[in-house]
C-alpha cells in the first residue's frame, strides 16, 4: 500500500474510546475483507457465548464452573443476590482493613504501624499484583511491597534478608485458592520459620486470601491470623487481579482500587458491543486469528513504550498462554492451540531484539503500547535534550519509527495508545485483554478457563517427590553403596534410572545425607550411599 492507502486504512480501522481516551490501531495488520466476512458467523457465536457466560452459564465445562471475573467490577451483573453481596462485602472488607492498617488501628506488636507488605503467591496470585505494583505504586507509598513468587530457597532468603529490621513491621499476605499449592505452602513455611527465629508470633502478621473452607482458611482460623479475604470458585487465578488477590495488595500500597474497577467496568461495556468495529476486544481477537491463521502460528510480542508497563508482557503471558494453550478443543479434537507471548519495553527493545524482529524470522506480530503523556505535569517543564526535542519525543519517535520499519519489512503490528498510566487505564487494559482472550477462545473453540497442562505438571512433580522418598528409604536400608540401576529397582522405579540420578545428584549437592562416588561424567558408574 502507498501512504494514502495506509492513511485511509488507518482511519477505517481506528477504534477510539472517548471515555477512556484509548485508541486501538489495527491498520498495520494485513487481514482482508474476505477474512472479516468469513469470520462474522464465528464472532456472532462468540458474542452470544460471552453474553451467556456473563449471565452465569457454565463456561468451564471441564470443571463445571461459572466464570465470573466480569462481575467483580459490576456486581449488579452477578446472577444471584448472594453472589452480588459477596462481591460487595469483599470490597468493603478490603477498604476497611486497609484503612485500619494505614491508621495504625491494626498494627504489629512491636511497631507503631506496618511499614511493608510481603506477598506470597505464585502464577495469577503474583503476576497481576506485581504488574500493578510496577505500574501504579506511588513514589512514596504508605507501604512498600515485596514478593515471594517461587519455591527457590535462595530467592526467598534474599527477600527476607532484604527486609532486615523491618521484618517486625511487615504484613504478610498468603494467597492460594485451595491452600494446597506447593510453592505457596513452601513460601508460607519458610516465612513463618524466619518470623519464629526472630521471636515473632507469625499470627500477628499473617493474612490469608483464599477460598472459604480451604486448607489455608482452616490454618488461618486455627492460628488466629489477622484477617482472611475471600477467593471465589468462579474466579481463575489469571483473571483474579480485580478480586482480593490484586485489590488488597494494591490498596495497601495506596493505589486507587475503585479507579481500577471503574476503568475495567467501562471497558467491559465497550467490549460487550456485538459489532466488530465497535468492540476493541473483538478487533484484537480478529488480528490474533488473522496473523496466526487461527492456529497460533505467530508469536505475540508486547512492546510497551513506558517503564512502568515493563511487567505487562509477563502478565499477558500467563493470561494468554494458560488460557489458549490447549491440546484439545471443546469437541475433543486434538488442535494444539495457543499464542506464545513475550516482550520487554521500548526503547530498550531497540538494543535487544528489534534487529531480529525486523530482519530475522517473521514468526510474530507486535503490539505497541503507546503512552501519550511523557511525564506528570507536577514534575515540571520537559527538558530539551536537543533544540525543540525532549526525551519523550525520542521515545515517541522510536515507537513510530520501529512500527514503520517493521511494517515495510512485512512485519505486522497493533498499536494501543493510552493517555497515561493510571488506575483507570490499567483496569481498562486488564479488562480489554481478558475479553479478547475469551472471544478468541470462542473463535478457535477451546476452553479458556481450565489448565489441564498445569495440573499435569503438578502431578508429575508430586510423583518425583514420592520417588525421592523411596530412594531415601532404600539407601537407608542398604548396607553398602548401590549403583543407580540397583537403587532404581529398590525404589520401585526400575525403568526410570535417569530420574533417580537427577534426584540423588540434587540431594548430594545440598548435603541431604547422600554421597556420590565415581566418575561424574559417566553417571552409570556412580555408587550412591547414605551418609551417617
Amino acid at each position: 500500500m502507498n501512504a494514502t492507502q495506509l492513511w485511509e486504512r488507518y482511519q477505517d480501522w481506528l477504534y477510539f474510546h472517548s471515555g477512556l481516551n484509548l485508541y486501538l490501531d489495527i491498520s498495520r495488520m494485513r487481514f482482508d475483507a474476505d477474512l472479516v466476512e468469513a469470520l462474522r458467523p464465528k464472532f456472532d457465536q462468540a458474542f452470544a457465548a460471552m453474553d451467556e457466560l456473563e449471565k452465569g452459564a457454565i463456561a468451564n465445562p471441564d470443571e463445571n464452573r461459572m466464570v465470573g471475573h466480569y462481575w467483580l467490577r459490576d456486581p449488579d451483573l452477578a446472577p444471584s443476590p448472594n453472589l452480588r453481596r459477596e462481591i460487595l462485602d469483599g470490597l468493603e472488607q478490603i477498604e476497611t482493613f486497609v484503612g485500619q492498617v494505614h491508621s495504625g488501628e491494626i498494627k504489629p506488636p512491636d511497631a507503631a504501624k506496618f511499614t511493608d507488605v510481603l506477598s506470597v503467591g505464585i502464577g495469577g496470585s503474583a503476576l497481576g499484583p506485581q504488574f500493578v505494583a510496577e505500574a501504579l505504586a506511588p513514589a512514596t507509598p504508605p507501604m512498600q511491597i515485596h514478593f515471594i513468587d517461587n519455591t527457590d530457597p535462595a530467592g526467598i532468603g534474599r527477600v527476607l534478608t532484604g527486609l532486615g529490621k523491618r521484618l517486625s513491621s511487615t504484613l504478610v499476605l498468603i494467597t492460594s485458592k485451595s491452600g494446597g499449592t506447593p510453592e505457596t505452602r513452601n513460601g508460607l513455611l519458610e516465612v513463618k520459620h524466619v518470623y519464629e527465629q526472630h521471636g515473632l508470633d507469625f499470627s500477628n502478621y499473617a493474612v490469608a486470601i483464599t477460598m472459604s473452607g480451604s486448607k489455608l482458611s482452616n490454618l488461618a482460623t486455627a492460628d488466629r491470623w489477622l484477617a482472611e479475604f475471600p477467593m471465589f470458585d468462579w474466579i481463575g487465578g489469571r483473571t483474579s487481579e480485580l478480586s482480593a488477590v490484586g485489590l488488597l495488595p494494591a490498596a495497601l500500597q495506596g493505589i486507587d482500587i475503585r479507579g481500577m474497577l471503574a476503568g475495567a467496568q467501562e471497558m467491559d461495556k465497550a467490549t460487550r458491543i456485538p459489532e466488530l468495529k465497535q468492540n476493541p476486544a473483538a478487533m484484537l481477537a480478529l488480528c490474533w486469528y488473522a496473523s496466526g491463521n487461527g492456529k497460533g502460528e505467530k508469536d505475540m510480542v508486547i512492546l510497551p513504550y513506558k517503564d512502568s508497563l515493563l511487567l505487562f508482557s509477563r502478565y499477558l503471558q500467563q493470561l494468554l498462554m494458560e488460557s489458549l494453550g490447549k491440546e484439545l478443543d471443546l469437541d475433543g479434537n486434538t488442535v494444539n492451540q495457543g499464542i506464545a507471548v513475550y516482550g520487554n519495553k521500548g526503547s530498550t527493545d531497540q538494543h535487544a531484539y528489534v534487529q531480529q524482529l525486523r530482519e530475522g524470522v517473521a514468526n510474530f506480530f507486535a503490539t505497541f503500547i503507546e503512552v501519550l503523556e511523557d511525564r506528570p505535569e507536577k514534575e515540571g517543564q520537559a527538558l530539551e535534550v536537543e533544540p525543540g526535542v525532549t526525551s519523550g519525543d525520542y521515545l515517541s519517535g522510536l515507537l513510530q519509527g520501529t512500527r514503520e520499519a517493521l511494517y515495510e519489512n512485512q512485519r505486522d503490528s497493533i498499536t494501543i495508545t493510552i493517555p497515561q498510566v493510571n488506575p483507570r487505564i490499567v483496569g481498562a487494559l486488564i479488562a480489554l485483554y481478558e475479553r479478547a482472550v475469551g472471544l478468541y477462545a470462542s473463535l478457535v473453540n477451546v476452553n479458556a478457563y481450565h489448565q489441564p497442562g498445569v495440573e499435569a505438571g503438578k502431578k508429575a512433580a508430586a510423583s518425583v517427590l514420592s520417588l525421592q522418598q523411596r530412594i531415601v528409604h532404600a539407601l537407608a536400608a542398604a548396607d553398602q553403596p548401590l549403583d543407580l540401576a540397583t537403587l532404581a529397582a529398590k525404589a520401585e522405579a526400575p525403568d526410570d534410572v535417569e530420574a533417580v540420578y537427577l534426584i540423588v545428584r540434587h540431594l548430594a549437592v545440598n548435603g541431604r545425607g547422600i554421597e556420590l562416588q565415581g566418575d561424574r561424567s559417566k553417571p552409570s558408574t556412580l555408587q550412591v550411599s547414605a551418609t551417617a
